[in-house]
Order: structure tokens, then sequence, then C-alpha cells
């Protein structure tokens, strides 16, 4: 490479912290003739994996340089049916390389050497997500790497106004306690495809706010009511802050405009897009799952409810759903065109010679209707 030997070693809190924060931040997130963003872990680079029940982060080095990083967590899924099949899949994240040092194999040596983390802790498959537009990013897993696509899901985001979104009179809430919410989605939702088998210990996270459920009024929810949804809720801004660092010019433009209209004449409810140039935090929907006719009014109630609790908060700017591409639940989110992805891509790999046949048949199997997201991984 004409720059020494790369290094590519296990990051040393004590010696790399201020180093992969600083490079943290001068890294874009996101195709850049959108927009992108720029990511502060708040003194804790780890911070996105922490959570997981084994994780890793390795450093890139050239010289004394910091040239790129990437983070994998591990843990155990269901995988096509549930009791008899399960697999220990490693998450691939946080994949950086210095905007100077692209082109080199930096990237692709820093896959290699997680995979191989994967394989000595015994890792069936291991799987990343990236946007469907990222060239560079599915260049590298599915040309060089020989990942597969496996599911395209949809990313809606949604601002938070500081206006009260209006709660049906007609629709009860409940507020789930932890071992009700996991019996339920345990129930309904480990069918999907890497259901994590840990769903209890993400619940009883202190990020999780909690499990909700709403049905129509006048019905119990003891019983079993004709129509019915739920949604767990992950606060995102506790571990991390995004900052955008560019945005169309027409953005940019509505964004003032809103204000200053909202200033001047507060009766005219255009809506206000949040100040994204500094740093904010956003809440994560996660385990979004409805029955019955009337299902799609209860999860966008629900989605209203979170607005209204993210409203509350002082940095909480916008809130993430992430659903199965064929999932119609989508169509009752509340969401911004503009500020979502439409297709997210989700690659995976087969880690061992024995999975292979069975990674041929989990990547042609139809996606089914309802995805459970792992917040722990956003």
């Amino acid at each position: 490479m004409g720059y020494g030997e790369l290094i590519i070693r296990s990051y040393d809190p004590q010696y790399d912290r201020t180093r992969v924060e600083d490079f943290e931040r001068k890294c874009e997130v996101g195709p850049a003739k959108r927009v992108f963003l720029f990511t502060d872990t708040l003194g804790d680079p780890i911070c996105r994996i922490r959570n997981s029940p084994i994780y890793k982060m390795l450093v890139a080095e050239l010289g004394n340089q910091l040239v790129g990083v990437i983070q994998g967590s591990i843990k155990l899924v269901t995988v096509h049916k549930p009791p008899n099949d399960l697999a220990k899949v490693g998450y691939i994240l946080g994949l950086r390389v210095s905007s100077l040092y692209r082109r080199r194999g930096i990237g692709s040596s820093l896959v290699i050497k997680l995979e191989e983390w994967f394989i000595a802790n015994d890792v069936d498959y291991a799987y990343m997500a990236t946007e469907k537009d990222n060239k560079a990013s599915v260049k590298l897993f599915v040309d060089r790497l020989s990942y597969v696509k496996f599911q395209t899901p949809t990313i809606l985001v949604n601002p938070v106004s500081h206006q009260m979104s209006r709660i049906s009179s007609n629709v009860e809430l409940a507020k789930l306690k932890v071992e009700e919410a996991e019996a339920i989605y345990r129930k309904f939702m480990s069918s999907t495809e890497f259901f994590p088998i840990d769903i209890g210990n993400i619940l009883r996270n202190k990020l999780s706010l909690g499990t909700w459920a709403a049905y129509p009024r006048g019905e119990s929810w003891g019983g079993v009511p004709s129509s019915w949804a739920m949604l767990s809720v992950w606060n995102s801004g506790e571990l991390f802050k995004l900052r955008l660092g560019n945005a169309p010019l027409s953005c940019l433009m509505y964004t003032k405009s809103s204000r200053l209209i909202e200033k001047l004449v507060p009766c005219v409810k255009l809506p206000c897009i949040p100040d994204f140039f500094r740093p904010f935090g956003f809440y994560f929907i996660y385990g979004v799952y409805r029955e019955g006719p009337l299902s799609g009014k209860l999860v966008r109630t629900l989605c209203r409810f979170v607005h209204n609790m993210a409203s509350k908060s002082k940095d909480c700017k916008v809130i993430v759903t992430e659903v199965g591409g064929s999932d119609t639940s989508r169509l009752h989110i509340p969401h911004w065109k503009s500020l979502s992805c439409p297709e997210d891509l989700w690659c995976i790999k087969a880690l061992k010679n024995e999975k292979k046949n069975s990674l041929h048949e989990l990547t042609k199997t139809p996606p089914t209707r309802a995805l459970f997201v792992d917040p722990r991984e956003v």
C-alpha cells in the first residue's frame, strides 16, 4: 500500500477511545448525494453494541494512523420455524474507512477479520444492513465478499413536533408489563426470521421505554379484542446523537420558512422540521404487530401516542420505525417520505459449509408479513 503494514486489532478503550470518537465525528453516514449524518457516541464508541449479548470492535491502523473501524455482535435467533430451528448470527455494523484510505482493501480486511471472530464463536450466519443505493457497500459485501440479499425492510422516519397529536376517544391504550409483552411477542412473532431468543432482555433493558397495546374502547384486553395492535419503544438517543451534515437546499429553506410562518401565523399548521443541524436523539419503535380489521387504525393511534411522548423529550427530534417491505403496517405508520428509506437492504452469508443449503432456502423464502428488528442493532 505504500503506507506501511495494515494492522487490525481489538479496540482498546484506554488507548483508542478518544481516537475513535474523533474518527467517527469525521465520518458521514448515508449517501452523500442526498443527505448524510454525523454520529456522536457521547464518549462511548461501542455504545451501539454494548447492549448485545456478545460484541467486539476492531480498529485498523497504518503506522500510527487510525484508518478504519468495524463493530460486530452475536446473538441466538430463530430461523424458519421455531422451536427446532435456531441459529447463532453475527451482525456487522459501523464499518468506517477514512476517506483518504479508501479503495485500498481496508474495508474488506476489516470484514474478513470480524468474520474470523464470528467463526471462532461458532456463528452460523453473518449479516449486515445498508441502503439499497449505497453502491460502495453493496459492491463490497455482495460482489467481493459473497453476501446475498436477505430482506428489504422499510425505514420510516417521522419528525417530532411540539404540537400534540390527537388520540381517538374510541381507542383504549394499555401499557403492558414486561412479562406479558414477552409472552405475546413469543406467541405471535417468534416465527419471524431472526427473532431474538433473548427478547426478555431487550424488553427489560433500561433503554426500552415500554410496550403498549391498543384495542377498541368497550372491549376487554383480558379477553380477545376483535382488533388489536402493539409496539415497543427504544430510546436510542440515550446511546448516541445524530447531526445532519448536508441536506438539499429545498429542505433547508422549508425548515426555516416553516418556523417563520409558525411564529408569525400560529393558526397555520404547517408541519415544522426540527433543527437537524444540531445533535439530536430519536426514539425507535420496534415489535410492531397487529391483528383484526381495525388494527391499522390502532397502529396509527399508538404511533401518535409515541409522538406525544417524544414531544415531551428535550432532544428527541424524530421517531424511527423499521418494518418488513411487504408489511402493510407501513401504510398506517406516520412518516415523511423525504426522510424515509423505502428499501433498506439486509444481506447475509453462511459461515459454515453445512449452512449453505439452508441459506439458499432462507433467502428464497417469501418475507413474512411482520419483521422483528432488534433495537440493539439500530
